[in-house]
């Protein structure tokens, strides 16, 4: 009994899981032919709650280039890509991504005490100046004083 309330929790969130990734998908999939350029991918995982460094981004998409983009089919010769990726592709690996919860969020302290490093005198803010020269000129480095 336990089991079966179970499997019907699982299948519950699966379907839900699978609404919104077609929805997000959707969004990007302009010719409206169930494909999105793989150039959007980053787009719709962080859509989807999810917060991939572009590092962790570009090692997910050559990771599931065979399954995203079908250049490997089971039976079927070495396809020509098409940087194009078909939903059917799509949706298992999204499904995986967030049932494993990959690519979470930083936690709220992590970024409050990074904010609190970058902001020594205790002001509460950070001024547009001195944020523009932390993302261009300290960039990830920043993020690494506080882990």
């Amino acid at each position: 009994m336990a089991e079966e309330k179970d499997s019907e929790g699982t299948e519950a969130l699966v379907a839900e899981l699978h609404k919104k990734i077609k929805e997000a998908f959707e969004v990007f999939d302009h010719e409206s032919n169930n494909t999105v350029d793989v150039r959007e991918i980053g787009t719709i995982i962080r859509s989807l709650g999810c917060c991939p460094t572009e590092g962790e981004l570009h090692d997910f998409i050559a990771e599931e280039r065979e399954m995203l983009l079908g250049c490997l089919l089971p039976g079927v010769e070495e396809e020509e890509p098409t940087g194009y990726i078909r939903f059917e592709k799509f949706i298992p690996v999204m499904t995986r991504v967030l049932v494993e919860r990959r690519y979470r969020p930083i936690a709220e302290d992590v970024l409050l005490r990074a904010f609190e490093v970058l902001d020594p005198t205790k002001r509460g803010f950070l001024t547009k100046d001195e944020l523009v020269k932390y993302m261009t000129e300290e960039g990830q480095r920043a993020l690494f004083l506080v882990r």
